[in-house]
Formats: C-alpha cells, structure tokens, sequence
C-alpha cells in the first residue's frame, strides 16, 4: 500500500514534534504543584486538607471542557484552538507565582485544568489532519511519551528550581516555556489537509447512530468506566501526594523526592508497554479481546492493588517502599492503554470518538476525588507514612471493586451483538 499522494512527512512530522512539546509542557504543569508541596503548605499555611482541595481542584473542569473543545474541533481549526491552549497555559502560571492564598490557588488550578483537559484529544485530531490511517499509531505514541518525558523532567528539576530560587520560580519558568512554545506554533503550526476523503468514506459507511443513554448504561461500558476511574484516581494520587509522601513519610530530602518520583514515573512507561504488547500478542494467537483485553486489565489493576496493600503491612526500608510503590501505580495505567479499544470495539463506528471522550470526562474525575481523599486521611491521622499509606490502601479497595465488577459484567463481544442489534432496528 501506498501512502496518500497528499501526505507531507517533513511537516507531518514537525507537528508531532511541536505537538509532543505541548505535552511535555502539559504534564510538568499538571505535576509541578504536587512537587512544591512541602514548601508552599508551609509557606501559605495550608492544612492536608486544603492542599487536597487544591491539588483535585485541577480536575473540577477538565472533563467538561474536555468535551466541549472536543466537539469545538470539529468545527474549527486545531491550529488555532491549540494556540489558545498553550497561550492560556503560560498566562495561568504567572497568578500561581504570585499566589499569597489558598483560594487563589485553587481558582488559577480550575482555570489551568480547564485549559489543559482538552489538549490530548486535540492534539491526536491535528495529528490525524497529517497522517494517513496506516502511520497514526507512532505519532500518537510519540506524544504520549512526551508525556512521560514531562513528568520525568518535572520529578528532576523541578526540585533544583525550588531548592535554589524557592518554589514560586517554578511557575515563572513553566509560564516562559509555555509562552516560547506558543510563539514558536503561532510561526509553525500549520492545518492538516488529509481529512476529505476520509470524511467521504466515512458518510457512505456510516451506521445508525444509537441514544447516548443506550450506550452508556450497558454493563460493559459502565465496567470500562469504572476501570479509567480508578487508573485515574491513582494518577491524581501521583500527581499530588507521592512526592510528599517520600519526603515527609519517608524522610527523603526535597531533592532525593523529587528522583524517586522519577523512578515511579520511568517505571510506568515499559510496564505499560510491555503490558501492551503481551495484550497484543494473545490477540495474534487468536485469544479473543475479553481474555486479551480485560482479564490483563483486571489483572494488573489487583497486582497493583496488593502492592499498595503490601506498601502497608510491610516493613521495609524506604527504597523498596519506593520500588514497591513505582509498580503499585504503573500496573493500573495499562487501563489506559487498552480501555479506547474496547469502547471502539463496543459501539457503532460514527459514535466511537465522542464516547471515547466521554470515557476522558468521566474516569478523569477520579483525579479530582482522589488528592481531597487523601488531604482528609492526612489531616485526621496526621502526616507520618502510615496515613499516607492508608490512602494508598483507599485506591486498592477501588482498584480490587472495578477489577471484580468488570470481571462480571465486561463482555466486549455480548456489548457488541446487543448494540449492533439495537442499531439495526433503529435503521429498521
């Protein structure tokens, strides 16, 4: 096969790039604040509690504008819309900076978290403007690993930054990297043009499209729900509190905090991957997707819950409580990972990409639950290792819930035959 005669791969791939700069840029604003949180609790006197509230406060609009600025790009250029974003992004830094209370942090990081939700559903649409069908799979592989790359950087620089000119630089230099990236997509960034046939084939293949209410009260979408919130919960806790967690529960320095954390994240990126491919494998030998798919989902999500269990009942000393914890929040990610799939597997082809967006809105409050949980456990049973590790014990509890009730009630091939058949009589 031959790629489309309209396929420009120098600048296909200059937008990836750009596009995986704007998701390095993403994640250091999402984790920075977590990594800061010794100094500033301190420094603006906020309780456990407050941080909490705080630090989920990012989640209380992502998924709402995640799904506005979703259908917005149907409608208008990503080019522009992405500018808005990154343009947004580096404004928001500047008030956190100069922040003196806790509600005025708290209504820059609703503010952030608005801006920022919807730039990984964006970014794979402007993405798909410049890549043909067959060569999708690695640009988008690439953004997410600048993803990792941003929290990486994030766990090993940002405590240099606050070590030597305080925490509040931080977000100054988050607000001129966002500002340098802005300027150079408003000279670069570009409009991808392969879109028209794609839309063509699409009308003539397009099927009944099914009641939103349909879909996603069957069990099996309901299961795949359940799954992304819980990943998604130990993703908030990750973002928030494990930085604080190894620096006041375990006694390491700000700096050494901030490399430990940088191992939980190096460790998610090949147990993800690995997790992915052994998922992909079983399907090339003919497993069908419930054994491929959900079993290893389900299967990771209570590994993960038992070392975060173990983290509780074991005494062991601080750097095998860190290793223990990097696989206690990697394993769940592969929900991540393979959840898409499954909904894309599930439902008619023309609402495959709106309820994959709802999946995002939705799972993605678990990050917004899950700081203000643990701020409250902090604050009731103070802030030694064994209150930090009983809101571990909390995502387990939720991890082991999801992982029996999709084990019950997630039949991807059942949801699809009951769907299918609902669509053909709406056609009917």
């Amino acid at each position: 096969m031959t790629a489309s005669p309209d396929f420009q791969a120098k600048s296909a791939w200059t937008m990836t790039v750009m596009l995986t700069g704007l998701a390095l840029i993403n994640f250091l604003d999402k984790i920075v604040l977590g990594l800061v949180a010794v100094p500033l609790t301190a420094e603006l006197h906020l309780s456990p509690e407050q941080f909490g509230l705080v630090a989920g406060s990012f989640f209380w609009l992502f998924s709402i504008s995640t799904v506005l600025v979703g259908f917005l790009s149907n409608r208008f250029p990503t080019r522009w819309l992405l500018l808005a974003m990154g343009l947004s992004w580096a404004v928001l830094q500047l008030p956190q900076a100069m922040a003196t209370s806790a509600l005025g942090l708290l209504i820059c990081r609703v503010m952030l978290g608005a801006a920022e939700g919807p730039a990984f559903p964006v970014s794979v649409h402007a993405l798909y403007k410049w890549f043909p069908d067959r060569k999708r799979n690695l640009p988008v592989a690439i953004i997410n690993q600048g993803a990792a790359v941003g929290m990486l950087l994030a766990g090993l620089l940002i405590p240099l930054v606050t070590r030597q000119w305080g925490w509040r630089m931080n977000f100054l230099l988050l607000g001129a990297i966002g500002a340098t990236w802005s300027v150079l997509w408003a000279c670069l960034g570009r409009e991808g043009s392969l879109t028209h046939q794609q839309a063509a084939a699409f009308a003539r293949t397009e099927t009944p499209r099914l009641p939103y209410r349909r879909i996603v009260t069957d069990r099996s979408v309901l299961s795949v729900f359940a799954l992304g919130f819980t990943a998604y919960w130990t993703l908030g806790l990750s973002l928030t509190w494990i930085p604080s967690y190894f620096e006041k529960g375990l006694g390491f320095t700000g700096v050494e905090a901030g490399r430990c954390f940088a191992v939980v994240v190096a460790t998610a990126t090949p147990v993800n991957v690995g997790l992915s491919w052994l998922s992909q494998c079983l399907l090339g030998r003919g497993a069908n997707t419930r054994k491929a798919r959900v079993h290893l989902i389900c299967l990771s999500a209570v590994a993960g819950a038992l070392l975060y269990i173990a983290l509780m009942l074991l005494h062991l000393p601080p750097q095998q409580k860190v290793g223990l914890l990097a696989l206690a929040c990697a394993l769940p990610t592969l929900s991540f990972t393979l959840a898409p799939a499954l909904l894309a597997e599930m439902v008619p082809d023309s609402q495959r990409g709106s309820l994959v967006a709802i999946h995002t809105a939705l799972a993605s409050l678990g990050a917004a639950f899950a700081p203000a949980v643990m701020g409250r456990i902090l604050g009731a049973y103070g802030g030694g290792s064994h209150a930090y590790e009983l809101g571990f014990m909390v995502s387990a509890v939720l991890l082991i819930a999801a992982s029996l009730a999709a084990l019950r009630w997630l039949h991807p091939d059942r949801s699809r035959k009951t769907l299918n058949h609902f669509s053909t009589q709406a056609a009917a």
